[in-house]
C-alpha cells in the first residue's frame, strides 16, 4: 500500500475531533479555505497537525483525503492507473484525483518525502488553475470551491536532499506548529485520556525535561503525542514508570545508553 486514504466527517452526535486551539490557526485556515489558498503546516511531529486538519475538515463539514508520502509513491499511485477487470480495461482514480472530484480537503503528510513526479503533479492545485491533468486519459480535472489542498512537513527533522524545496515552499501560507506550553498541554492529556490532572501534570514535565536535553542528540524529541499514549496506558491500569518506558523512552531511542539515561529521568520525575 503505497498512500494512506481516510475520510473524516463530524460523527453522528455531530461532535467535533477533540483539538485544543493554541493560536489564531483556526481563523488563518478559514480564510485560507474561502481564499482557496493552499495551507502548509510546519512543526516537529506530534505537535498536532494532523488532528488540527482532521478537526477543521469536520468544522467545515468537508469529506477528509489523507496521503502519507514517502520515497515510494509515484505521481500514478496518487492519479490513478486503468486496471484490467475482467475482459475490460477500467480506469480507477487515485486518491488525488478523488479528492479533486469530490470537493474535499486533501492533506498530504510529509510533502518532503515526496518524489519529484508527486509534487509535479500537485502543482497545479497550488495555484490559480486548481486542476490536475491525467495525461492517461488525456483529461483535466478542475477543483470545485470547496476544495483545498493542505500539506506538511517536518522542518526540524527534514535534512539534505529531504529539504522542502522553496519553489515548492513558497507556494503555500505556511502555520507554524509546535508543542503546546504547560498549562495547554496538561488540558490536552486530560481532555484526550481521562487522566487526573496530578498525572498529566507529571507527564508534561517529564515531556518539558526531554525536550530540553539537547545532550542526548534524539533524531525527534519527546511529542505531545506520546505524552497522550503514556497517559491513556496509564488510565488503563498500567503502572506509570512502565508506561512511560513503552509509550516514550523506547519509541524515541534505540540506543542503550540513550534508552538509560531516559528511563533514569522516568524514574526521577514520574
Amino acid at each position: 500500500m503505497k498512500y494512506l486514504e481516510t475520510a473524516s466527517e463530524q460523527n453522528s452526535t455531530g461532535k467535533l475531533p477533540y483539538y485544543k486551539s493554541t493560536g489564531n490557526e483556526i481563523d488563518v485556515f478559514e480564510h485560507a479555505h474561502k481564499k482557496k489558498l493552499p495551507v502548509l503546516l510546519k512543526g516537529p511531529t506530534g505537535s498536532g497537525k494532523s488532528r488540527f486538519v482532521e478537526f477543521m475538515a469536520a468544522r467545515l463539514g468537508l469529506p477528509l483525503v489523507s496521503v502519507s508520502c514517502h520515497e515510494e509513491t509515484s505521481a500514478v499511485d496518487l492519479l490513478g492507473r486503468f486496471l484490467i477487470k475482467g475482459s475490460e480495461t477500467v480506469w480507477q482514480d487515485g486518491p488525488l484525483t478523488r479528492s479533486v472530484r469530490m470537493g474535499a480537503i486533501l492533506y498530504v503528510d510529509e510533502i518532503a518525502e515526496a518524489r519529484p513526479d508527486v509534487l509535479v503533479a500537485i502543482h497545479p492545485l497550488t495555484d490559480y488553475r486548481r486542476e490536475i491533468y491525467l495525461d492517461r486519459k488525456n483529461e483535466s480535472v478542475s477543483a470545485p470551491e470547496s476544495f483545498l489542498l493542505v500539506a506538511s512537513y517536518n522542518p526540524g527533522y527534514q535534512r539534505g536532499w529531504k529539504e522542502l524545496k522553496p519553489s515548492t515552499r513558497q507556494r503555500f501560507i505556511s502555520l507554524q506548529f509546535d508543542y503546546p506550553n504547560s498549562e495547554v498541554e496538561e488540558e490536552i492529556l486530560v481532555a484526550e485520556t481521562g487522566a487526573t490532572s496530578s498525572v498529566a501534570g507529571k507527564l508534561v514535565k517529564l515531556g518539558q525535561k526531554i525536550r530540553n536535553l539537547t545532550e542526548l542528540g534524539l533524531i525527534e524529541s519527546c511529542s505531545t503525542r506520546l505524552l497522550v499514549d503514556a497517559a491513556k496506558l496509564i488510565v488503563s491500569g498500567l503502572p506509570s514508570r512502565l508506561a512511560c518506558e513503552v509509550a516514550i523512552v523506547q519509541p524515541l531511542s534505540d540506543d542503550r545508553d540513550t534508552v538509560q539515561a531516559l528511563k533514569d529521568i522516568v524514574s526521577l520525575m514520574i
